[in-house]
């Protein structure tokens, strides 16, 4: 294989979309890189020469003109998304779990959908959404970012199921407790309280998931990595975990 391969990334201006970015442009892709915030993207993008441009999964519309402003791509990082709150379904906000579906879900198929004529022609196409060990394990506080991550999970199977024999490898990494800006966002932005969800605890990284990104989407064309579960060693499921007083 001697064609650079071009890997686009959502939600790349921080956590593990930055550190896949990182990654593998290390391991010799090109880069385009989209996120709301256009210039953390730059901020990450540009020292890597990435083509750094503006994305809102939410919308359809940027989503369509991001995806025109991309000549060729042969890898499709979904990893655009995230929690909102940790309320029970007796107390649950129209607005958290509007915003998660927009992100998770219908960003997810909206973004794939419309970059998957490139992939094909590509003849080397691959798809890797980010899930969680929370489309996995239900937990109380857990319904609407659980309903998005199972999605996300379906979603997966359906694309492998749809398009096999078409030269598309699809894969799900689904992470444990990462630390990154995640519990920050889900906490709107009580970072003491995102504090605690990893104290006593050695928590995966971002580049820690890049890793596993990039094993993936190194592997022999003939290879398709189906779903890669990672967790921290402290972390048994998706609410048993051993802390240190």
């Amino acid at each position: 294989m001697t064609e650079r391969r071009v890997a686009v990334i959502t939600g790349a201006s921080s956590g593990i979309g930055a550190a896949a970015a990182k990654a593998l442009h290390n391991a010799g892709f090109h880069l385009v890189l989209g996120a709301r915030r256009i210039e953390k993207v730059r901020e990450v993008g540009e020292p890597l020469g990435a083509l750094c441009l503006s994305l809102d999964v939410a919308d359809a519309e940027s989503v369509k003109a991001f995806v025109e402003q991309i000549p060729t791509a042969h890898l499709l990082i979904n990893n655009a998304g995230g929690a909102q709150g940790l309320d029970k379904i007796a107390d649950a906000k129209d607005d958290d779990w509007e915003t998660m579906f927009d992100s998770n879900v219908l960003g997810l198929m909206r973004v794939t959908r419309d970059l998957l004529p490139k992939l094909e022609v590509s003849g080397m196409g691959h798809v890797i959404n980010i899930g969680s060990v929370a489309g996995r394990e239900a937990y109380p506080g857990g319904g609407g970012y659980n309903a998005v991550k199972f999605a996300v999970k379906a979603i997966t199977q359906v694309m492998r199921l749809e398009w096999v024999g078409r030269p598309i490898r699809v894969t799900e990494i689904a992470p444990g407790l990462v630390e990154t800006d995640f519990s920050v966002i889900r906490f709107k932005g009580d970072e003491e309280r995102a504090a605690k969800v990893y104290a006593g605890l050695t928590p995966l990284s971002a580049e820690d998931v890049a890793d596993a990104i990039v094993w993936a989407a190194t592997r022999p064309l003939h290879v398709n990595i189906d779903e890669i579960v990672i967790k921290p060693l402290a972390q048994a499921s998706a609410t048993v975990v051993h802390r240190t007083t």
